[in-house]
């Protein structure tokens, strides 16, 4: 493929897609268009359309002096279809409105010395921006900072943000993925936001999705429809074209948008969503190209990624070859649904294979993985590979997030649906335990606000999500009565959105303020106790079930260092644990020293 004069005087890299301000002052719009046999740009304050030039295997481009930092433009098809650039850097009028030219150096960094943090010194705190705070925005989460840090957090996890349809959505339905929403802010109030976080010492990671493209606002079927392929499918529709004909550019354009969120807006790493549904056939996936170029391109930065994947594929996390590219962690969901069941008794779904199976709570808490291989009845095949070679820090426990608590009928959060005993002592295990914990935002003051289901699609897709919200749910047999099953929010409501914005003001009540007091107090022992010695974890550890219902989880460092849990998850007294040895640095409830742990009570201990 080839590039232009302008191209390789600035040392554009050929597959890097959207326009680029030249040293001359112009602009210079590329665009890879392989349906189309012309293309032209149309820039608002200029009286007609330019045609941009064919080079190539479908590459159109333009380098004009029309057109200036801050120039709206659009590309016009040859039937005259308006269609924004699917490598835009902004959409000051949503994804149905013209692309904005922004130049990515305008921004003044102050965080140059910026390195990033240690792995083992995540805390993370996962956030989305349009309910974390009233505003919704960059610029108040921004405000939320120092809170952040004097709660222990030293890392944030922002949901997506790449530009979805409507001023609302969870970020899933993302379309524009280089443009960061408007409903959130400029780019320059991102960036504020990232660089302010860094000048206080957090992390900043971002959710990205490159399984699919939302449903309302997708132009690439009309000029690119080789984006897609229609030999796989997704929950979503079709699925993304990365190893077919022409699947070079497809691959390009989500590898350097990759590479763009890290270099243009300095974050510390990504975490890819659902990479269980990136379907890639090719000798090499795009997983692995894609971490490889990533740890070529940042070499002198810590840079961190992350994977949600059902299918619990250790390899994608190994550590034998530190020569090779791979993926820092892992989401544990077999955490939360163990940990989840044992607080709440829940049966529903997936539940049902951890719930009453104390086994799987240790396993998950021991060796990382639930299910390594063995069948796992709710999907009714085998599941996951073996992980207890990985060190703890390849998994990142929850008992909250966006998905559990969001997919919920009516958004309950966990402290809703269990006693305060029970959270009390899940909440100590996955905050201590020497995986990488992550809380859900307001989790720490125990939030009583719902997280539900929202967006904000056009008059085509409206009804077709409100009816599908309530049919997922018709069939659960608390919503067998009609009355419940039309209580449950209407997505596309904005009173549903506005519901789901945390309650700030309940931090001053006593109740609330006990549990953040709690929080910051186990994460003080966290930073203290465990994080100075999770480098020194380097395998998993071992198990033993006490009494039917209890746990004793032991791992040992590098040092021989000793740590260890003893837990009662249960609401029974259990007798039978050993003797708790060394020190005892956070207990919850009763802990006897003749080996008795009250209902819903544990024992953090370090020994040598």
């Amino acid at each position: 493929m080839s590039t232009s004069k302008v191209a390789t005087e600035q040392h554009i890299d050929q597959f890097f897609p959207g326009p680029m301000l030249t040293a001359a002052g112009n602009v210079y719009f590329r665009i890879w268009a392989p349906a189309c046999d012309a293309i032209a740009v149309e820039i608002e304050g200029q009286a007609r359309p330019f045609p941009l030039t064919r080079v190539s295997e479908g590459w159109f481009e333009l380098d004009t002096g029309q057109a200036t930092t801050g120039s709206r433009y659009r590309f016009v098809l040859p039937d005259g279809t308006k269609v924004p650039d699917p490598a835009s850097r902004f959409q000051p009028e949503d994804v149905h409105g013209p692309s904005e030219v922004i130049d990515p150096n305008a921004y003044s960094w102050s965080d140059r010395d910026w390195k990033g943090r240690p792995w083992e010194e995540a805390i993370l705190y996962e956030i989305h921006l349009g309910t974390f705070t009233q505003e919704g925005t960059f610029e108040a989460a921004l405000k939320k900072l120092d809170y952040l840090v004097e709660m222990g957090i030293t890392a944030i996890e922002l949901m997506p943000i790449a530009d979805f349809a409507g001023e609302r959505n969870w970020g899933y339905d993302g379309v524009l993925l280089y443009a960061p929403d408007s409903s959130y802010g400029r780019p320059e109030d991102l960036k504020a936001f990232v660089d302010a976080a860094h000048s206080r010492g957090l992390m900043v990671f971002l959710d990205v999705v490159y399984n699919h493209f939302g449903p309302e606002g997708n132009y690439l079927p009309l000029y690119a429809p080789q984006f897609f392929t229609d030999r796989h499918t997704t929950p979503w529709g079709p699925a993304v074209n990365l190893e077919g004909p022409d699947s070079r550019p497809v691959r390009e354009f989500i590898i350097h948008n990759a590479l763009y969120w890290i270099q243009e807006f300095h974050f510390d790493g990504l975490r890819l969503d659902a990479v269980h549904q990136i379907v890639d056939e090719s000798p090499t996936h795009l997983l692995d190209e894609l971490a490889a170029r990533i740890r070529a391109a940042f070499r002198d930065r810590r840079v961190h990624l992350i994977v949600e994947n059902e299918e619990n594929e250790a390899d994608r996390l190994s550590r034998d070859n530190p020569n090779l590219a791979f993926y820092t962690a892992q989401w544990n969901d077999d955490v939360h649904h163990a940990l989840h069941t044992a607080a709440t008794g829940e049966t529903k779904g997936y539940y049902a294979d951890y719930c009453g199976d104390i086994h799987k709570l240790g396993r998950a808490l021991a060796e990382g993985f639930s299910f390594q291989g063995e069948m796992m009845p709710y999907r009714n095949e085998p599941r996951g590979q073996p992980s207890r070679q990985l060190p703890p820090t390849a998994f990142v426990a929850f008992i909250q997030n966006h998905d559990q608590v969001g997919n919920r009928a009516m958004g309950e959060r966990i402290g809703g649906i269990t006693s305060p005993e029970a959270l009390r002592v899940i909440a100590s295990a996955y905050l201590l335990a020497p995986q990488i914990p992550m809380l859900f935002m307001g989790e720490e003051w125990n939030s009583a606000r719902p997280f539900l289901f929202f967006s904000s699609f056009g008059p085509d897709l409206a009804g077709a999500v409100s009816d599908g919200r309530r049919n997922e749910f018709a069939n659960f047999p608390e919503f067998k009565d009609a009355n419940l099953l039309e209580r449950i929010p209407d997505p596309q409501a904005r009173t549903t959105f506005v519901a789901s914005k945390l309650d700030w003001e309940a931090i001053a009540t006593k109740d609330h303020g006990e549990w953040l007091t709690i929080y910051r107090q186990i994460l003080n022992v966290r930073k203290e106790i465990i994080i100075p010695r999770l480098s020194r974890f380097q395998t998993g550890g071992h198990y033993e079930i006490v009494a039917g219902a209890g746990l004793v989880v032991h791992w040992e460092t590098s040092a021989h260092e000793h740590l260890r849990l003893h837990a009662n998850f249960s609401p029974t007294p259990l007798n039978g644990f050993p003797s708790v040895r060394g020190r005892e640095f956070w207990k919850v409830g009763h802990v006897s020293v003749d080996g008795t742990l009250g209902a819903f009570s544990l024992s953090w201990s370090l020994y040598e």
